[in-house]
């Protein structure tokens, strides 16, 4: 007689392009997932490949040390499985063999290099592990610090998967080089992401019936301004409805300041100063071209996914 199924403990670490992020969590047979552990730091490690393809010393350098740290906090949290992944930046990086091999060399993993289709795929999983009852059908964003994904998921039909290369750290790189944004480069920006966006659509068929669901650091971010959170609560910001008249008026009052001066505004993350401007330019450009209104709010995504398909292969 076989043993039942039980717990497992795993670590996930998502290696973004703006963004790295840890979870250790139990996950049970039935995939209900208990977080034990959970951080995120914004270390930028895309700082300059839009320009020159190649990770930059010192941005592989931050990422490592942070990456030690957590290779001790997995060493004594009692995990069984880790699964590190790694998106934009390093996929689009000239050097990202180097960059690996010190990775492997310094912490002891071993990093999946995800396409855009998989890193769509595994945000799904996360996505779809916590939305509300009676959500079927949903058309989800994920803006990221290199690239932006549209996943369609309807009941029946096969996975409609779209990555566009606008994020909010290839913004800033390429368009928004004053502080604050000059008119001219906002009209640039906002041209840009809905000519791109209309493209990701355009043979997606009927995505208007899906529910509209957000995740990854911009739109969380919008949340907590929109509630002006003194403190992330992702309780409050998971399943948060936010409306499109919100975003605008976010947008305004980001763009009309310089970095600085948004410090301190309640809900922005410290470190988060300057490319919230442009993922605020991204999501109101996608929703108005799409003419959406209003998008559900995820706080779960990419390293949910990366765990539940750890647990998947796991079993």
């Amino acid at each position: 007689m076989s043993d039942p199924p039980r717990m497992l403990r795993l670590a996930g670490v998502d290696i973004g392009t703006l963004t790295c992020r840890l979870l250790i969590a139990d996950l049970s047979p039935g995939g209900h997932m208990v977080a034990r552990r959970s951080e995120r730091r914004i270390l930028r490690l895309g700082e300059g490949v839009d320009q020159t393809k190649r990770l930059n010393g010192a941005a592989i350098d931050r990422v490592l040390h942070c990456l030690k740290e957590w290779r001790e906090i997995i060493n004594v949290s009692s995990v069984e499985r880790v699964a590190v992944v790694a998106t934009s930046a390093v996929r689009d990086a000239t050097n990202r063999d180097e960059f690996l091999d010190r990775v492997k060399r310094e912490t002891g993993f071993e990093v999946e290099i995800l396409t855009g289709d998989e890193e769509a795929r595994r945000t799904l999983l996360g996505i779809r592990s916590g939305l509300p009852a009676g959500v079927t059908n949903l058309l989800a964003l994920d803006i990221g610090g290199g690239s932006t994904e549209f996943v369609l998921d309807r009941s029946g039909q096969s996975l409609v998967v779209r990555s566009i290369d606008i994020g909010v750290v290839r913004l800033c790189e390429r368009l928004l080089h004053h502080d604050p944004p000059t008119s001219e480069e906002v009209r640039q920006a906002r041209e840009w992401v809905a000519r791109e966006t209309e493209a990701a659509v355009a043979d997606m068929g009927n995505y208007q019936t899906a529910t509209f669901v957000g995740t990854a650091g911009t739109i969380t971010s919008l949340a907590a301004m929109a509630q002006k959170l003194p403190s992330y609560e992702p309780a409050r910001i998971h399943n948060y409805r936010l409306q499109l008249d919100t975003i605008q008026e976010l947008e305004h009052t980001l763009l009309i300041r310089k970095k600085a001066n948004r410090t301190g505004l309640p809900g922005l993350e410290k470190g988060r100063e300057e490319v919230i401007a442009a993922g605020a330019i991204i999501i109101q450009t996608v929703m108005e071209t799409l003419g959406i209104s209003a998008v559900l709010v995820s706080d779960l995504g990419l390293r949910e996914g990366v765990l539940i398909e750890l647990a998947k292969r796991s079993r």
